[in-house]
């Protein structure tokens, strides 16, 4: 009888760790996605200070300028998006700031203007942050995907309605 008892207790013990760890892994998985979030945002509040000092230099080029602003506002706009329309609205930022970078070869005082360098180089800080915040999502999604899937995990997080998340993939 008490072998019996003891392997329900280790049987009940095991359960509870399985589902608190599944618990865990969702939880960094959508810290993950929280941080990607922080940085684009990040990058939203830059384009309207980089736009204003190009303006200054680039009044002609209103059409790259309006392509950025477009795809800022349809990247603010997704707030119920999925994550592949997410990163359709991020390509098309990350497009249109390359034609904004590129209109400075073309002005060689845009070039040389510190605040056009100082925001440059926030924007590619940030998005180096971005790109190790999607790193590290990723990370914690495989991580979580990975616990879903395998033996005996697979049990607890059938029972339990745990679904696989999934990753931010960049084409």
């Amino acid at each position: 009888m008490s072998v019996i008892l003891i392997v329900l207790v280790a049987c009940g013990v095991w359960i509870i760790f399985s589902y608190n760890r599944l618990v865990s892994l969702v939880q960094r998985a959508k810290e993950a996605f929280a941080d990607i979030t922080v940085q684009q945002k990040r990058r939203y509040d830059l384009i309207p200070n980089l736009i204003e000092t190009v303006k200054g230099y680039a009044a002609h080029e209103k059409t790259t300028l309006e392509n950025v602003i477009q795809a800022r506002n349809a990247a603010m706009s997704g707030t119920n998006t999925t994550m592949a329309q997410d990163v359709a609205n991020q390509n098309m930022i990350t497009s249109a700031l390359k034609s904004v970078f590129a209109l400075s070869e073309a002005y060689p005082d845009l070039k040389a203007n510190q605040n056009f360098l100082a925001l440059q180089s926030e924007l590619t800080d940030t998005e180096d942050k971005i790109q190790a915040s999607r790193r590290f999502y990723n990370g914690n999604v495989r991580d979580l995907n990975t616990a879903i899937l395998v033996f005996p995990g697979n049990i607890i997080a059938n029972m339990f309605h745990f679904e696989k998340m999934e990753f931010y993939e960049m084409p």
